[in-house]
């Protein structure tokens, strides 16, 4: 008899998403390939909008992006394990969109185009955060601290690029911080409709990642005594399966070992009944 393995995190087999161990090699590589293309998504985005000229790189982009995540999508139905109903039709929802986005006019010269970018945008970043859902786990604070210190950074880039008031990058990330941690010192501020479109999703990004580290941080601190306790109910546990286990071997193998014991004398064995 095989002892049973006891799961430490049974929270984890009910995700949707499977986690990166859980994940054959190619689904995982598919999963990276996507979020690179989503996020090529973004600087197509705000160059459409700053210059009509970069509509055709702008297309491009979210062309390659609705390949891509249309690729994964077929890879995964192909895969062992498959993905939530709705999660699929997520996917099938973003597709439609990137291929409507990289069709529709410029964004500058359109309203109804900006607004079908801008919805766009929000569920690239809604699938964007489904992709990276396997971090969010309480012994994830470096991955978490990693990404919003990415997030800043990158931030601080866009609003460089964007904002005519953020000449350095030093004053871009400043910006980005005040507008993540939604302080708003009034020193510097949007000034450009694409700089005030990147500051809805700075704050949106600011809400999301910055607190979620540090409500990883928090509880790292606050949950050491149960982690402590959890570990010596799992070490209980697995000794007592073991225990267990090794009893019912030892029991296995005096079975075994029984001699097979003849009829007693002046029996008379029972014939059986006739077929």
């Amino acid at each position: 008899m095989d002892e049973p393995t006891a799961h430490p995190n049974p929270a984890a087999r009910r995700s949707s998403w499977p986690r990166a161990a859980d994940t054959a090699p190619a689904a995982w590589a598919w999963r990276w390939a996507t979020l690179g293309a989503l996020l090529l998504t973004i600087p197509a985005f705000y160059a459409e909008l700053i210059d009509t000229s970069a509509l055709r790189w702008a297309m491009g982009a979210y062309l390659l992006a609705a390949a891509v995540v249309g690729a994964a999508l077929l890879q995964s139905r192909r895969g062992p394990r498959r993905r939530d109903w709705r999660h699929r039709a997520l996917d099938l929802l973003l597709i439609a969109g990137l291929l409507a986005a990289a069709l529709a006019p410029p964004s500058s010269a359109s309203e109804p185009a900006l607004a079908l970018r801008l919805g766009v945008a929000f569920l690239t970043l809604l699938v964007m955060v489904l992709r990276l859902q396997h971090w969010v786990t309480r012994g994830g604070v470096v991955y978490l601290m990693l990404v919003a210190f990415g997030v800043l950074l990158l931030c601080g880039v866009g609003f460089w690029w964007l904002e005519p008031r953020t000449p350095t990058l030093g004053a871009g990330l400043w910006l980005a911080f005040t507008t993540a941690a939604t302080v708003g010192y009034g020193d510097i501020v949007p000034s450009t409709a694409a700089s005030r479109i990147f500051s809805v999703f700075v704050v949106l990004l600011g809400l999301g990642v910055l607190t979620l580290a540090t409500a990883a941080i928090a509880t790292t601190w606050i949950e050491t005594e149960e982690r402590r306790i959890e570990r010596e109910i799992l070490h209980d546990l697995h000794h007592r399966l073991g225990a267990l286990h090794d009893e019912m071997r030892a029991v296995r193998a005096e079975l075994q070992a029984r001699p097979a014991t003849a009829p007693p004398a002046g029996s008379h064995a029972v014939p059986a009944p006739p077929a």
